[in-house]
């Protein structure tokens, strides 16, 4: 009786959690693009730039394979879904206040480097990404 009692609130739960809020991490692109830096119509303007993001979630858990970020919780009660698109913005408003406007200027984001930072608490989860670059303006001559 205990077993059929104690079956019947674990599913339930279960269904809820697994149907909850989820994110699957970054769409890494895998383009390339081949620049030829073998004359100097480029400086380095910035290096170590930093963008960061969060977003925090109740009853669930966090977790990194290497440069992708996974979260499967119940809900979601703070930031967005969006960790890699805020930390790029972040990251290009971070630039913006140091170095100037971006508007007009050719520039490219080089050695890309990607970390997180998680807490699981079981009842609450919390997940940080830092994306850090150095940015190349590109010259004429």
């Amino acid at each position: 009786m205990i077993q059929k009692f104690l079956l019947l609130l674990i599913v339930p739960v279960l269904l809820i959690f697994f149907n909850g809020c989820s994110t699957g991490g970054s769409f890494i692109a895998n383009n390339v693009t081949n620049v030829e830096l073998s004359e100097p119509n480029f400086n380095i303007i910035a290096e170590n730039v930093q963008g960061t993001s969060e977003a925090s979630y109740i009853i669930g858990f966090s977790y990194s394979t290497g440069n992708i970020s996974n979260t499967l919780a119940l809900a979601r009660v703070g930031g967005t879904a969006k960790l890699y698109d805020d930390a790029i913005q972040n990251l290009w408003s971070n630039f913006k206040q140091k170095y100037g406007d971006t508007e007009g200027r050719d520039l490219v984001l080089a050695n890309i480097r990607f970390d997180n930072d998680m807490l699981n608490l079981l009842v609450y989860t919390e997940t940080r990404l830092f994306i850090t670059a150095d940015i190349i303006e590109f010259v004429e001559e």
